[in-house]
């Protein structure tokens, strides 16, 4: 059986993307509280839904990538 490694490089550009869905996320989440003018104590009482909605964008965007790179490798063949 073949291991696996995953490098540091590997996880760090994987942290920062997920950093990056956060803070999207929050922007989202903080244009919902301008619009709607409610407090701005939700920024903190809705992390929850904050955190479920930047898993959800995560593996979409986890998703968009396979399919480029399955697309990429099929093409080189």
């Amino acid at each position: 059986m073949k291991d696996i490694i995953i490098t540091a490089k590997r996880i760090k550009i994987e942290l920062y993307t997920l950093l990056i869905v956060f803070v999207i996320a929050n922007g989202f989440n903080l244009y919902a509280i301008i619009k709607f003018q409610t407090k701005f104590v939700e920024i903190i009482t809705q992390i929850g839904y904050v955190l479920l909605f930047t898993l959800g964008i995560y593996v979409l965007w986890t998703i968009v990538r396979l399919i480029y790179w399955s697309i990429k490798r099929i093409l080189k063949k």
